[in-house]
């Protein structure tokens, strides 16, 4: 919608056996990013697993401290060349409290992504079960009570596993060998069974966990 090049990176595509690549690679990402402002496309950075690249570990050694020191000199080089650059960096994380404070300083926002509501929870059951062959006694409104407390990352776990669980059934019953026989469709009672067996991956205990974080660094 903003016309914008997108650069999606996460640890894998940066870190590097190799000497001094993987700063290479931060430095060449970036200077790709400002050429594109420069050239009137504004750049957006997308870091995944921010933690993993920008986290303070105990364990870790030189070359990620480098790649590390490498992110806040190109970071603080967006806003500090006397340009008015249109790159932003996004940062995604599920362990904010491992963040190193240099890093937590230069994302200007921080924002707390709550787990879906009901009505996300029903948009994404009707994208996840769009393609599945459901039957009609399937209520994805009760779908969606059933899953309170669920991250979206559950809810599509939930639809993959009902087809797989229909799948196996499928093969199983040997008609698998049957050019004209169709596994049969998924019902209500199948996803009954799979909320029966499977809790929410986000305990209580970890929600109380992000709320403090967020209340002690919030900046919106």
């Amino acid at each position: 919608e903003i016309d914008a090049n997108f650069y999606s990176i996460d640890a894998a595509s940066i870190m590097s056996k190799w000497l001094g690549e993987a700063e290479q690679n931060v430095s060449k990402l970036f200077g790709s990013a400002r050429k594109s402002s420069t050239e009137g496309k504004p750049a957006i950075v997308f870091v995944d697993e921010l933690d993993s690249l920008m986290g303070a570990h105990s364990n870790e050694v030189g070359g990620e401290i480098r790649v590390r020191n490498q992110f806040l000199k190109e970071m603080d080089g967006i806003v500090d060349k006397g340009k008015k650059l249109h790159v932003y960096v996004i940062g995604a994380t599920n362990k904010p409290w491992d963040l190193d404070w240099a890093f937590i300083r230069r994302f200007q926002k921080r924002i707390l992504v709550p787990l879906p509501d009901h009505h996300t929870r029903l948009m994404m059951l009707k994208l996840y079960t769009g393609n599945l062959g459901i039957a009609s006694d399937v209520d994805l409104h009760e779908l969606a009570r059933l899953s309170e407390g669920f991250s979206g990352s559950d809810i599509r776990d939930v639809c993959q596993s009902a087809q797989l669980n229909l799948i196996g059934e499928f093969f199983e019953s040997g008609k698998a060998m049957d050019k004209e026989a169709k596994p049969r469709s998924i019902t209500m009672s199948d996803f009954r069974k799979i909320f029966e067996a499977r809790k929410p991956s986000v305990s209580l205990d970890m929600l109380s966990l992000y709320n403090r974080w967020f209340e002690a660094f919030k900046a919106l």
